[in-house]
């Protein structure tokens, strides 16, 4: 619908480094929950994307934390995977473009998994004090 609405528009797409299956690659395990299960679905219209862009999962998790740090945008590791990416195609934009990045998730669900890792609970003084 983008597209239909503005035609210069370009549509980037981001995946996992480790299961580029858009990419044409072999799909292994990754650490971004909700990005890239082992199939692409048959309703994925392959012409919207004008690009593809890999996201290395250990990136995803730094954007994800440096999002909730600096921006107070509390987001999960698949929020900070689509932001990295989104700083990988900024780097090349040409000056005075416009994006629009959706993070359509929150931090909360991901406190037990490897996004916060080495953060204990009531470490909140000693963990700000390391960054």
């Amino acid at each position: 619908m983008l597209k239909a609405a503005r035609p210069d528009i370009k549509v980037v797409a981001a995946e996992p480094e480790q299961a580029s299956l858009l990419a044409g690659k072999e799909w292994s395990p990754h650490m971004i929950q909700g990005w890239t299960p082992d199939f692409v679905p048959e309703v994925l219209d392959r012409s919207v994307p004008d690009q593809i862009v890999p996201v290395n999962q250990d990136d995803g998790k730094a954007m994800a934390l440096h999002l909730s740090q600096k921006e107070g945008i509390f987001c999960g590791v698949s929020g900070g995977s689509t932001m990295a990416a989104a700083m990988k195609v900024a780097e090349k934009a040409p000056a005075g473009s416009v994006f629009c990045v959706m993070l359509p998730d929150t931090g909360e669900r991901y406190l037990s998994t490897f996004m916060f890792e080495g953060i204990n609970e009531g470490s909140d003084d000693d963990w700000l004090a390391e960054q």
